[in-house]
Order: structure tokens, then C-alpha cells, then sequence
């Protein structure tokens, strides 16, 4: 999904820190001096900066943890298992303890990028694992699902990255801001269901009451979800071109990842629409 933090003020408010910060000891505005200051001479910047490199380096981590821990989610749930002659799943409790602390996380590193580095791991092995025990359920009752969202899921990588570095997709400030609105829409109607979910009500178009509503609103958040790819895209190359601290590699690796996910879950639920 769209992180708040890429955004163009996190840009900006790096890059006039940086020029605040240019000399550690450089009188303030003003200030009079009755003889020629000392100097050692042109100041250098020490810090790393972001790279494209460094960024794809982080997100591989990201997705290599995520995956092993989802290999450890779908062993611990259990299913396919016969009841009355029907196959049932297993959801196990402690995945839902990932889902809260791979949240946890996220926000966490929206709110301290330089932690990034750290959060960004604990998120892909917590979400990772309760992303393991929903693909098991997906797959107990949808033989070969699991590998069809996988491959939709690396098919509109590749298209969303071929669009976005042709330009046939440019990511203007419209753009973006439409495509956080729409995500942060969806995300509350994703809360306002899961409360209706503890009062026995259900959203007929979130749950497959509606079938063609079903399908028309998953289609929508697939084609939302991709177009937050390339707001990812546009982060890593802007902040690149910035030259934002080389922190903010682990910071959009971490994103970057947040929405794969959340692209993988929705394709998933789409193609068991589907199939139904």
C-alpha cells in the first residue's frame, strides 16, 4: 500500500536538513564575526546517501525472510482435514499475533525511518508467517491457486515496472494523491468490515454474497494496488535523484514489499472468485 512517508514534503524536509546541517560548525544568520572565520577548508558531505542498488539489495532480504517464514506458516496450519465428508482448514491463532505485529511495524517505520532496518525485518517475518497459513487455506480448497497468485503477482511487477520506466505511466502530484485517497478508502472499508465481522454482519461485496460485485470490487483494488506499485517505483527514483540517507533504502524496500503483499492476498481472493 502507499506509504504517508513517500510523499514529497519527506523529500523536501530531508533535503533542507541536509542543507541546515552542511557545515557542523557554521555561524547562525546574522551573526558578526570581527575577524575571518577559520575554516578546513570545503565541507564533505560523510553520510551515505540512497541508492537504487542498496534498495533492491534490502527488499531482497525482505521478501527472502518473508518467504521462509511463510513456509513456517503454512506448515502450522492444518488442513486439509475431513468433516462430514468436506474438507476443512485450520487457521492457527498465532498468525494473527504476525498480522498485529507485522502493523506494528509498518507504522512504526513510517514514523522512524532510520529504525527501518530493523522494523523492515520484523514485518516480513510476522506478516510473512500469517501469509503462509492464508495461502494453506486458499490452496486446501483451490488446488493450484497458491502458484497462479504468485505468478499474477511477478506478472504485474514486471508490467507496472515496464510502464512506469517507459513513462507510459507518469506519477504526477494528481496521481499520487488519488492513489493514497483511494488506498486509504479502502483500508477503512477493510476496518469498518472486520468490525461488522464482530457483530455477525458482513459486506456483501467483501465476503462473495455478491459475486459479480465481489469480482468487480477485487478487480478495483488489484488495479489500486498496482498503481501503488508504481508510487513505490516513484519514491525509490526520486529519493535516489535526493539523495535521501541511505536509512530510506529499508524504508522503501519496506514498502515496496507492504504492497506485494497486499497485491498478492488480493489476487488470491479474486481467483477464488473465479473459480467459484
Amino acid at each position: 500500500m502507499a506509504n504517508p512517508v513517500f510523499n514529497e514534503k519527506t523529500i523536501e524536509s530531508v533535503q533542507s536538513g541536509q542543507a541546515t546541517q552542511a557545515g557542523w560548525a557554521a555561524p547562525q544568520a546574522g551573526a558578526h564575526t570581527a575577524t575571518r572565520p577559520v575554516t578546513d577548508g570545503p565541507v564533505t558531505g560523510w553520510q551515505k546517501s540512497m541508492t537504487v542498488n542498496g534498495t533492491i539489495t534490502a527488499s531482497a532480504v525482505l521478501l527472502v525472510l518473508l518467504l521462509v517464514s511463510a513456509t513456517f506458516g503454512w506448515n502450522a496450519a492444518e488442513g486439509p482435514t475431513l468433516a462430514n465428508g468436506q474438507e476443512t482448514y485450520q487457521f492457527p491463532p498465532i498468525a494473527l499475533l504476525g498480522i498485529i505485529v507485522g502493523f506494528i511495524a509498518v507504522f512504526a517505520a513510517m514514523f522512524k525511518p532510520n529504525l527501518a532496518k530493523f522494523f523492515g525485518p520484523v514485518y516480513a517475518i510476522g506478516y510473512g508467517f500469517a501469509v503462509g497459513a492464508i495461502s494453506k487455506g486458499y490452496e486446501t480448497f483451490y488446488d493450484g491457486i497458491v502458484l497462479q497468485a504468485v505468478m499474477a503477482t511477478a506478472s504485474v511487477f514486471a508490467v507496472m515496472l515496464v510502464l512506469y520506466r517507459t513513462r507510459i505511466i507518469k506519477v504526477t502530484d494528481k496521481f499520487r494523491r488519488m492513489v493514497i485517497f483511494a488506498t486509504l478508502g479502502v483500508m477503512v472499508m477493510y476496518l469498518a468490515s472486520f468490525i461488522f465481522s464482530l457483530f455477525g454482519t458482513t459486506l456483501p461485496f467483501l465476503n462473495g454474497d455478491n459475486m459479480a460485485l465481489s469480482i468487480a470490487f477485487s478487480v478495483f483494488v488489484c488495479g489500486l494496488a498496482a498503481m501503488n506499485l508504481a508510487l513505490d517505483f516513484d519514491f525509490i527514483e526520486r529519493g535516489t535523484k535526493a539523495g535521501l540517507p541511505q536509512a530510506y533504502e529499508w524504508v522503501a524496500a519496506l514498502g515496496l514489499v507492504v504492497t506485494l503483499v497486499w497485491l498478492y492476498l488480493e489476487l488470491l481472493r479474486l481467483l477464488s472468485y473465479l473459480r467459484q
